[in-house]
């Protein structure tokens, strides 16, 4: 089942991401459940969020891979939505 995970970074952040993106990018591959990813971009064309569509069994393992990503360890998003997602197109 697919899932998007959804998060906004926290203002000012973008230090942070930056710091702790070579272990999130090896969390993604390690973890073989990331179907699509890529940061969202602000006006500037700088990170400041990230777009994951998952590849898991169910809303508990898209919640724990969350819980796992080095982003989340980092305290670096201000919020995070995971929602349900059927791919139609591409």
């Amino acid at each position: 089942m697919l899932f998007a995970l959804t998060a906004r970074d926290k203002a000012g952040a973008l230090e942070v991401r930056k710091a702790n993106r070579d272990a999130h990018l090896a969390y993604i591959k390690d973890t073989g459940v990331v179907a699509q990813a890529g940061p969202l971009l602000d006006a500037a064309g700088e990170m400041c969020g990230s777009l994951v569509i998952l590849d898991v069994d169910d809303m508990d393992a898209a919640q724990a891979w969350a819980a796992g990503d080095p982003y989340k360890a980092a305290d670096l998003f201000e919020s995070v939505e995971i929602i349900a997602w059927k791919k139609v197109i591409g």
